[in-house]
């Protein structure tokens, strides 16, 4: 749900795919991987990740109602039960697996793989770029997601600042 501008809708979510997507993303907000929100007559799933949710959430009320989403070239080649096993695949990798996993596909795919993923994924160009560096590079920290010191400062750093 990361790569949704504002959320998705189990309908929405279906016609992209065109498969059944309903018990997946119910699994998924039970197991608290994806949060939920019924706007008018529809849930609407969110990004779990508050700074995430909080954009899609934004986005979801200043657009219309249904969303115009568009297949990346990547995801054309793709049938729709492999891009739905694929986005569910995706959506359960934490963030080092989903920026390594990002990276051998992109070289799986040669020159432009980078890009092509990185719209397919909806992420940044770069961090497909950075996970193949670190899986081709034998950079990969096994036991963090993270480097050390990686991440946002404790709330009372800020504060004394």
């Amino acid at each position: 749900m990361e790569e949704a501008v504002a959320g998705l809708t189990a309908s929405e979510l279906q016609g992209l795919l065109s498969v059944e997507v309903k018990e997946p993303l119910l699994q998924l907000y039970r197991r608290r991987r994806i949060d939920r929100q019924q706007i008018e007559n529809a849930y609407v799933y969110f990004s779990r990740q508050s700074s995430i949710g909080r954009q899609q959430r934004l986005q979801r009320q200043s657009r219309p109602a249904e969303l115009e989403i568009s297949d990346s070239s990547v995801g054309a080649d793709l049938s729709p039960e492999l891009k739905a096993a694929i986005i569910l695949f995706y959506s359960l990798l934490d963030e080092q697996q989903r920026r390594l996993y990002a990276g051998l596909e992109a070289h799986k795919l040669g020159h432009g793989g980078d890009s092509k993923i990185a719209e397919f994924l909806g992420l940044d160009v770069h961090t497909v770029a950075r996970g193949r560096r670190e899986l081709f590079g034998e950079q990969v920290q096994r036991q963090r997601v993270r480097k050390k010191g990686g991440g946002r400062p404790p709330a009372e750093k800020k504060l004394r600042k």
